[in-house]
């Protein structure tokens, strides 16, 4: 399977082309507003918002930014993501107090539902904007990115006026929620949410069980680049315990190179190859 030389504004479901370009679109999120906006217009995307908020220490991260996209088949909002480092350091923080999940479902992380309610109302809103006929609505994200267009697809579905996301793809997402959440993004999200694992990604690994977990939805790369629809227990520890070194969050470490979203697209091209 080659490829895809652009977005198909016509997927549903899953596939895994589209899985390509949902990691396309998440790498995005990282550029400037004007890179992002003339991107999105030469995928075929006519309509184009930045969302942006900017949080003042001692908030662990600078800002959170954000970009919808629309045409007249389809939406795609993908947020932006953070360094190994700085995302360890933000979850490593004992102290800091969960935050009540969507529709007050389970709880989450304080930094990812601070993080999201200050750019939810503007995405949501923009989505009810742009959504002027029967497009598809699809999250991406990389990173802390992930774990927002997590937490943006359950909000957008659990509170009113309950708009399901047709799908939501993260990579390299953190633990985000607790298990009540978890459970009910499993039954909400059934075929519409996929989580990307690079094999030795350290971010998926945080922060520990078992105060935050992962939804079921799994998508694993192993130390050959192929792709899993699980990850087996004992091979997939044996499999991430190539390469790895003493410290997982080195610049040079298994840790942090699997964690790059360019590496996800790497991954995903070999498998389309």
């Amino acid at each position: 399977m080659p490829v895809p030389s652009t977005i198909d504004h016509r997927a549903t479901g899953y596939s895994l082309p589209h899985a390509y370009w949902m990691a396309r679109a998440a790498e995005l999120a990282y550029q400037p507003p004007d890179q992002v906006r003339r991107q999105a217009q030469e995928w075929g995307f006519d309509r184009v918002r930045h969302h942006e908020s900017l949080f003042e220490p001692p908030f662990a991260l600078d800002d959170t930014q954000a970009y919808t996209m629309a045409s007249d088949r389809m939406i795609v909002t993908a947020f932006r993501g953070t360094e190994p480092v700085q995302i360890r350091d933000w979850l490593s923080d004992a102290n800091t107090p969960p935050w009540p999940g969507p529709a007050m479902t389970g709880y989450v992380h304080y930094g990812f539902g601070a993080a999201l309610d200050s750019v939810y109302p503007e995405v949501r809103d923009t989505i009810a904007e742009f959504r002027d006929g029967e497009q598809t609505v699809w999250f991406t994200g990389h990173s802390l990115g992930g774990a927002l267009a997590m937490l943006a697809g359950c909000q957008l579905y659990l509170e009113k006026p309950k708009v399901r996301a047709d799908g939501v793809y993260t990579f390299g997402q953190p633990r985000t929620c607790d298990r009540t959440l978890a459970a009910a993004t499993n039954q909400g999200f059934k075929d519409r949410f996929y989580r990307f694992v690079n094999n030795n990604d350290i971010v998926p690994q945080l922060p520990p069980e078992p105060a935050y977990t992962h939804v079921d939805a799994v998508r694993y790369f192993d130390a050959k680049g192929k792709l899993h629809s699980a990850m087996p227990l004992l091979p997939g520890l044996a499999d991430r315990a190539r390469g790895l070194t003493a410290d997982a969050f080195a610049p040079a470490s298994d840790g942090v190179r699997d964690h790059f979203i360019t590496n996800y697209i790497a991954v995903l091209e070999k498998n389309l190859d």
